[in-house]
């Protein structure tokens, strides 16, 4: 099964919207989904604090800032 890494932060704006997306996704195609706060210090801070929300598909940067549903979809059933 694929695997969907969401990374973001208390108060992204973009970061709603994205996991809404992927969310909705995620009704139609089967694939697991992990969502980590990078927080506001440390080496996720430091690695994300530019980019979030990120999502990485299989340990593979897929998305950053906006996530397409489309592009989400054709990237899951590869």
């Amino acid at each position: 099964m694929r695997q969907v890494v969401f990374y973001t932060r208390e108060g992204c704006s973009l970061c709603v919207t994205a996991k809404a997306v992927i969310l909705a996704v995620r009704r139609e195609v089967d694939f697991d989904f992990r969502e980590v706060d990078i927080g506001w210090d440390g080496d996720l801070y430091e690695d994300h604090k530019h980019d979030i929300p990120v999502v990485e598909i299989d340990g593979k940067l897929a998305f950053k800032h906006r996530v397409d549903p489309a592009e989400l979809r054709k990237r899951l059933s590869r």
